[in-house]
This record gives structure tokens, sequence and C-alpha cells, in this order.
């Protein structure tokens, strides 16, 4: 359509965008808010807004076939009796049987085995499919109290309290009535095909002096051996990460806002928390007040993707990371053999987020018998397992160029940051200066 001379062309206003004046149509026809799962979608700064100083004259770096890079990281140091000894430091977040499908929670298992780390509950209990393919597992327990009994705690090789999400700090998540199969209700003791949305905050405490309290209940019906885990939504970092600590946890998983398979809100997603890169450097701060860091782990979640990003998390002070949406990409979701079927459901592959439908063609995020049977557990959890060693290989790459013989002596003066934002929020300088926003110096 051609354009008269006295008018201009149309303009997008950046305020009222496409994507805006769609949701505002939705809101005014159906009267209700949206629920997906997928974590921010919006322009954060991230991980990619940091560059490695590596190696040439000042420093000196490592032969990369000749010389090891060391990668394991011990978990539970502090108090437990049985630690976890992961041979990488990437491990696979908590997403639950029931937001998952049997044969996803089962190929998670296989993958995480494969490459010598753990994998991890969620919400909703655990199942002897999971228990059986996990070498390591974490168990979640989270305000609902979804499938939670002790005889599953003590099979856990360690328990990750959960207090929030980075998706929705202070808020719970969903799980469509759809997804609610006779298996899942009897789990979760809920009535099938009915909504279920989770509890935003533990039942039986209000503050940091119960959390201590529920932290020596689980040990002591653990007999002290569980590492107890301490998970938090990325919100008020240091203070978050400085009660927990306080409260006698042996590791604390701090995630941000890019992370989240499960559903919520939209507005919830994209408004509320911090972005991970944000989160990282006040946490690790509180730590190092109270003469913790490195005594007690830190990992961290929210967006990781590639070994740069593992580098970058670990450089700024993190032990370890952990995946969720990554390692269901990783599994086959949002794989180009179904865009067919993606179309029909009104959307792509690679931007499909309506986990919470229960129609997932890759048969992961799903109840539906039939879909479910398209994942080969077998096949999806080497295909996790190649993916762990991708990150683990690429991640040694940056330390041995950054001269490290160890992914855990990366530190931030190994770091630049492209810019202002990323420099002050990560708390390294912008790069081709000496100078980090917000510092007196």
């Amino acid at each position: 359509m051609s354009v008269p001379p006295h008018r201009t062309p149309p303009r997008f206003s950046a305020t009222f965008n496409p994507n805006v004046i769609a949701e505002i149509q939705r809101a005014a026809a159906t009267g209700i808010y949206d629920i997906r799962g997928g974590g921010a979608k919006r322009a954060l700064p991230h991980f990619d807004d940091l560059l490695f100083l590596g190696a040439s004259i000042s420093r000196y770096p490592l032969e990369g076939y000749r010389e090891k890079c060391g990668t394991d990281v011990t978990l539970g140091t502090r108090f437990a009796r049985k630690p976890i000894k992961l041979k990488i430091p990437v491990t696979v977040a908590g997403m639950s049987f029931g937001s998952l499908s049997g044969p996803a929670k089962e190929a998670l298992g296989r993958g995480a085995s494969a490459a010598g780390t753990s994998t991890t509950t969620g919400d909703g209990g655990m199942t002897p499919e999971e228990r059986g393919h996990s070498s390591i597992l974490v168990y979640q327990y989270l305000p609902s109290r979804y499938g939670m009994n002790p005889d599953d705690l003590r099979k856990a090789d360690a328990i990750e309290i959960v207090i929030g999400q980075g998706a929705k700090p202070g808020g719970g998540g969903m799980l469509l009535g759809q997804k609610i199969s006779p298996r899942v209700a009897k789990m979760r003791t809920l009535p099938e095909g009915i909504d279920q949305r989770s509890a935003c905050r533990h039942p039986d405490w209000t503050g940091p002096d119960d959390l201590e309290i529920k932290i020596e209940e689980l040990r002591e019906i653990t007999d002290w051996e569980k590492p107890i885990y301490v998970k938090v939504g990325a919100s008020r970092p240091y203070y978050d990460t400085a009660l927990a600590a306080k409260s006698g946890a042996d590791v604390i998983v701090l995630d941000g806002m890019q992370g989240g398979t499960a559903a919520t809100q939209d507005v919830f997603i994209e408004h509320v928390g911090l972005p991970t890169l944000a989160a990282i450097r006040p946490a690790v701060q509180a730590l190092q007040d109270l003469g913790l860091h490195r005594k007690l782990q830190l990992i961290v979640s929210g967006g990781i993707r590639t070994g740069a990003d593992v580098a970058k998390a670990l450089a700024l002070g993190a032990d370890a990371v952990s995946i969720g949406t990554a390692a269901l990409i990783a599994l086959g979701d949002n794989d180009p053999q179904w865009e067919a079927e993606y179309q029909k459901l009104g959307t792509t592959a690679g931007a499909y987020d309506d986990w919470q439908e229960g129609l997932d063609p890759a048969g992961i995020t799903t109840q539906d018998p039939v879909l479910a049977a398209r994942l080969d557990p077998v096949k999806a959890g080497r295909r996790l397992a190649n993916y762990l060693s991708v990150l683990t290989l690429e991640a040694q790459t940056i330390a041995r160029a950054c001269g490290k013989s160890h992914l855990h002596n990366l530190e931030p003066e190994d770091l630049v940051a492209l810019t202002i934002e990323a420099a002050a929020m990560a708390g390294v300088p912008l790069a081709g200066t000496n100078w980090i926003p917000g510092r007196d110096k």
C-alpha cells in the first residue's frame, strides 16, 4: 500500500506497542489475566553484558589438552554429615511431576546422573521413577506440602526448602485442571481435573526464627545427614541470603527473574523480582560479611544457557548453577520437528510457553498419555547429558584462557562489563576503564 505524500508512515508507540495493544485487547475480551510459563521475555541485563579478560602477558593461560581444569563441587559442607559431591557445577532445578510428564522427569534423572550431577523433585512429591533414575536427588519442601512425607525426605540426598522462585517471588505457581491426572491428584491429595494454585508462603512459619526451627526439624528427621538448601527468589538478595545463612542453611539457591518453568501470571513474571545478574553480588557480599563465602555454598539459577553463563556466575562468586528451561529445551521442548503442531496451538517452536495447558507436542510439559509417550526418556536423557557436558567444556575453556586450574578459581577480576548497568549490578569495571559505577573510587 502506497502512502500519500502528505502523510508520514504509520508509527508504533514505544509505550503502546503491538504486544501491549494485543494484551489490552485480550484482557478486554476475556476479563482474566494471562497465565504462562517460560520466565521473563522482556530484555534484561544478563550475562551477555559481561566479558572475560583472557590471559596474555600479564596472565598465563593453561594449555587446553595438557593441564587440568577442575569442575567438581561439594555442596553441604557446613553442617550435613553427608555432603553432596558433584562432578560438575551445573545442577537441574526443581520441576514437578504434574508440571512435567513422567517420561520427562525420568529423562532429567537419567541425564543428570550420566553427567555426574543432581536433579530436583519440584512441587508434588517424589516418583519412584525419578528416584530410581537419579543418582543424586534433591527433594523440594514447598509451601504447598503437596506429596510431602518423611519417608521421601529420608530417601533424598538433600532437602531444598523453597521460600520463593525467581519468576514469582512472593507468589505461588499454578497447575491447571487438565494436568491434574488421577496419579497427580493422588500424589497431591487433590480432586482430579480442578485447577490448583500453590501457596505463596509456608503455613508454619512467619519469619527467620521459624525457619531456623524448621531446618532443625528436617535435620532431626534425616539424622543430620542431608544438606539443607534454602531457595529464594531474587528480590532482596542481601538480606534474604544473610537470614537464610543465620537460620542454618547449608546451601542457598538464588533464583533470578529470567528463570521459571512453572506457570503464573504474566504480570508477575515480567514485573516482580530482580534479574539474575543483579542478584549475585549482593548475595555474595552477604556471605562475605558473615565470613561464610565458600563455607556455605551458593547456587545461582535463572536464565543459565551456556558455558559462558556458568563461568560468569562462578566468577561472580557462585559455587554452582542450576538450569530449568534450558534442560527442557535439551530434552526436546520447542523442537522444530513439532512445528506443525505448535502452529495449531497458535504459537511456534522457540516461542511455546503455554506449558500450563498440558498440550505440549514434545510430550514434556503434559499429562496426556498419548503426548507423553512421544518422549523417549533414554534418548532425551542422553541429550541432556550431552548438553551438560558441553556447558562444562565451555566453562573449562574460558577458565583455562584465564589461567585457572579450577572453575572456582574464576573471580570478578577476570570480568569487565559492556554497559554501565551491568558494571553496577555485577560490581566489575566498565570495559576499558577501572570504573565500577556506584563505587567511591
